[in-house]
């Protein structure tokens, strides 16, 4: 067993870039040197329903190909999604959640069925608005999972994402800006 693999659980509903987020963090963390996993599970194919997307990061060799059971980290990308799927099963106590909400931590605690842990909050929506025009509360989503995570180090993290954007938006460089931004604002705003 590796103990020094970090584990994610996304949950989502469709459309609103888990499983984007889950693959972006992958390519961070592999232009970091380190081993990724990234896959989603889906439900009914189909905008709005629930998603799950996972990660594996690691130093070394993964060789375990199975969903994600007990998670080191959840993020919560749809706080509407506290109502209807246990998001905190399986995440390990000394673990994390981080969920898109403008809602206090104390405030959320409530719908995540005895969870004791550790509960971070962002305002995903509004970062993404300022930032990129629109919700895409994806990409605050991912610089928060970074920061909580420590997974990357946060400044080649945001130089790995230039990168990245630079490839992904080479047809609409007018986004790369904004998007950076939205992760570096992000890396800041979430909240314990």
């Amino acid at each position: 067993m590796n103990n020094n693999m970090i584990e994610f659980r996304w949950h989502g509903r469709g459309g609103q870039g888990a499983k984007t987020a889950s693959q972006l963090l992958a390519d961070a963390a592999f232009m970091s040197g380190m081993y990724v996993q990234s896959f989603p599970e889906y439900g009914p194919e189909r905008s709005g329903a629930p998603i799950t997307a996972y990660n594996r990061i690691s130093p070394e060799r993964c060789s375990i190909h199975s969903n994600i059971y007990d998670p080191d980290y959840v993020i919560v990308v749809d706080e509407t999604l506290l109502e209807s799927v246990d998001v905190t099963a399986g995440l390990k106590p000394d673990g994390a959640i981080i969920i898109n909400s403008e809602q206090p931590a104390e405030e959320l605690r409530k719908h995540l069925r005895g969870y004791k842990g550790r509960v971070y909050t962002i305002a995903a929506g509004h970062i993404s608005r300022k930032h990129l025009g629109a919700y895409f509360p994806n990409t605050p989503m991912l610089a928060a999972a970074v920061a909580v995570s420590k997974c990357v180090d946060p400044d080649e993290f945001l130089k790995n994402m230039r990168e990245s954007y630079a490839h992904k938006f080479a047809k609409k460089p007018q986004v790369i800006e904004g998007n950076l931004n939205c992760l570096a604002e992000a890396m800041k705003e979430v909240h314990e």
